[in-house]
């Protein structure tokens, strides 16, 4: 059986990924950082318990290496790199800088381009011809698109067609992934994934990115302002495309065990959820209206609108997407039926993270499984 290399590998669906693979008997080699107080083995030991609750792991398949993604062959001895790399390796590159903003610009690229890089010269230094090295980008790398984002290469563009900094630095990497493998035959394959949420099935979440980042701060607002209605700068039917934990990592899983895997693989939601609906299951969870108005201007706020939105500087990019995606080269490798969202079970989700240790929370759960 193949060894699956990771980096970033205490990251929630890097973590959640290996938990699948160690359940499958595949041999892992994660790499991490160590901090101040903890070595990088114990970082993706605690990290995996978490994603499982602390239900028991078998890590006997698991090796962890602490690493550098800046420094020349991550800072480890050459033995050390040839054991890790050697054999039939598929090699996933999750390390990456979530930021956004402009001035985190220069950190966004070099975590994103400049470390992608080095971890590309790393891999094909010292891995056998036949392994694969995959890159995890997002889905967001198509920009302020207004067609179907096709499983293809785009070329590089300015920062007015995207977002923000973080969607034009994965588009960048994307593109010298595209170097690599037209020059220097890099065998790669680059999976865009949507933003993930929780597990469909169970509603355990176990991220605060993205909606649940949001949620919190509404629930905050909420505990100070009880019963307050909130008007957002939101348009109440467009639709966020949320890949639930679970079916990511089947994704994933079918990358692994494909002998033929497509450059590009759109790892998105085939269904989305409206902002209506988001907003609706967040206001139902607490003491708080939330009232999407995307005719709202920055003048006719009060107070607290005027807290919610300078809080939505990230999600506030997205109010108005309706992004359709091209998923013919994942559709030929899934051969087994996944999750998909809903709005009950976004639902679900959201009362997992902000109610967890309530009852209400157990018992949505034990209902939906």
């Amino acid at each position: 059986m193949k060894k699956i290399v990771i980096n970033g590998a205490n990251g929630y669906v890097a973590s959640n990924f290996i938990n699948e693979l160690l359940s499958e008997n595949y041999k892992v080699v994660a790499l991490a950082r160590s901090n101040k107080k903890f070595t990088a083995e114990e970082r993706v030991k605690a990290a995996l318990k978490e994603m499982k609750d602390g239900e028991a792991i078998d890590f006997t398949n698991l090796e962890v290496h602490d690493y550098s993604l800046f420094e020349a062959d991550f800072a480890l001895q050459e033995s050390e790199l040839k054991t890790i790399f050697g054999g039939n390796v598929d090699y996933f590159h999750f390390a990456a800088s979530l930021k956004f903003d402009i001035k985190s610009k220069e950190e966004i690229f070099g975590t994103n381009l400049q470390g992608v890089t080095n971890s590309i010269n790393t891999f094909q230094k010292y891995s056998a011809k036949e392994s694969r090295f995959y890159f995890v980008s997002t889905a967001y790398s198509c920009g302020r698109i207004d067609e179907p984002f096709k499983e293809k290469f785009y070329e590089n563009a300015e920062i007015d067609a995207f977002r923000n900094y973080y969607e034009q630095s994965k588009r960048y990497a994307e593109n010298v992934i595209k170097d690599y493998i037209d020059n220097r035959g890099l065998n790669a394959c680059i999976l865009r994934l949507s933003q993930v949420v929780g597990n469909n099935k169970t509603g355990v979440t176990k991220t605060d990115y993205g909606i649940f980042d949001f949620s919190k701060r509404v629930q905050n607002l909420a505990k100070k302002y009880p019963n307050s209605v909130i008007r957002l700068k939101v348009d109440p039917e467009s639709t966020q495309n949320l890949i639930p934990i679970d079916t990511a990592v089947t994704y994933l899983m079918s990358a692994v065990k494909a002998e033929q895997v497509p450059v590009i693989l759109n790892l998105i939601a085939k269904t989305s959820v409206k902002n209506k609906d988001i907003l609706g299951s967040i206001s139902s969870l607490m003491p708080i209206n939330l009232v999407p108005d995307l005719t709202l201007e920055k003048e006719q706020m009060n107070s607290l609108e005027r807290i919610m939105a300078i809080g939505m500087s990230f999600t506030g990019a997205y109010i108005d997407t309706n992004i359709a995606f091209d998923t013919t080269n994942l559709d030929s490798i899934v051969e087994e039926e996944v999750s998909e969202v809903t709005a009950e079970s976004i639902h679900r989700m959201l009362s997992y993270f902000l109610n967890s240790d309530t009852d209400q929370q157990v018992s949505e759960i034990k209902a939906a499984v």
